[in-house]
Parts: structure tokens; C-alpha cells; sequence
């Protein structure tokens, strides 16, 4: 017997059977088929695939093709929103000097398709037709869905926005007894 063998504690190991019903979810509460309808694949949760672009006809085709392949490869789009235009005034000035050489006046058009319960292995596809089917001067944005993303689509009543400053100015509203 050598030196290892006589200070090494000797190990056992303890194998252990236990039959487990493949078709029981383990839940005394749970019916068994929702343990079975649920994905294999992680999902994720609300995406939105945000388009901007100055040509607003390629933009609104552009958002159509992709309603249209999102809908083909089993993706659910939950909604889809057009944003107001952003309207942009461009100078460019005469060298070394503040002249004014010329102005351009551009609008920015923003698109949004809402997209749910997307499987970790279809978003990589789906980037990638993204990447490579992406129109020149559109530009696109894959980001999780948040509150504020969708606010952005209403436009406010600036009518209604200067009555109730109006009515701050004046005391706030009045309280009834």
C-alpha cells in the first residue's frame, strides 16, 4: 500500500432511482396539458422594431414587407404605429465665412412594429433579414417595449394643453362643497 492509498478517505457513492411520470406536471393544483403547452425555447417578452427614414414611400413599403414576414415566420405582431414627422431646416454655410450657402428642409417619418412572444432562436433570423434587407436611408431599431415608446404616438391638444395653463394661472379649478 502506498502512501496515497493509506490517507485518502475512501469515497462511496450512493445512486439513487426515482421514477418520475413524464406526463405529470408535479402540480397537485395544475392540470398536466399547460405543463405541456408551454415553449421548450425561452421567449421574449414585447419587442419593438422601430423604422426612420426621410423617403416616405420606401418607409411605408418597407413596414409593410416586414408586417408581411414577421407574420410568415409565426411572430405575433401586436401593433403597429405610425409616429408624427419630425420636421428638420439644414444650413450649410459658405467657407470661412457666415453666409449662408444653402438651406434644406427635411422631414424625418418614424414607423413602429410591436412584436410578442418571440423565440431566442427566431430573433437571430429575424436580425438578420433586418440587416440585409434594409433599404438605403432606413435606419432600425430593435428595442424592449417600455411605456414611454408608445406615448410618443399621440399628438397633444395644444389647445387643450394652453386652457388648463390658463387655469393654473388662475388658481387651479375650483372645488365644489
Amino acid at each position: 500500500m502506498n502512501f496515497l492509498q493509506k490517507f485518502t478517505p475512501k469515497i462511496t457513492r450512493l445512486i439513487k432511482f426515482q421514477y418520475v411520470n413524464p406526463f405529470s406536471s408535479g402540480s397537485l393544483y395544475e392540470p398536466d396539458y399547460l405543463e405541456g403547452m408551454k415553449s421548450k425555447v425561452p421567449l421574449y417578452d414585447t419587442l419593438n422594431i422601430e423604422l426612420r427614414g426621410y423617403d416616405y414611400p420606401i418607409l411605408e413599403s418597407y413596414q409593410k414587407y416586414l408586417n408581411k414576414l414577421i407574420t410568415n415566420m409565426d411572430i405575433t405582431v401586436e401593433d403597429a404605429w405610425a409616429t408624427p414627422a419630425q420636421d428638420l431646416q439644414l444650413t450649410t454655410y459658405k467657407p470661412n465665412s457666415e453666409l449662408v450657402n444653402t438651406q434644406y428642409k427635411l422631414r424625418k417619418y418614424h414607423r413602429t412594429l410591436q412584436i410578442t412572444d418571440i423565440s431566442s432562436l427566431q430573433l437571430p433570423m429575424l436580425l438578420r433579414v433586418l440587416e440585409s434587407s434594409t433599404p438605403p436611408g432606413v435606419t432600425i431599431k430593435v428595442l424592449p417595449h417600455e411605456d414611454d415608446h408608445e406615448e410618443v404616438r399621440y399628438v397633444p391638444d395644444s389647445e387643450l394643453l394652453q386652457l388648463k395653463h390658463e387655469l393654473d394661472e388662475l388658481g387651479g379649478p375650483s372645488k365644489k362643497k
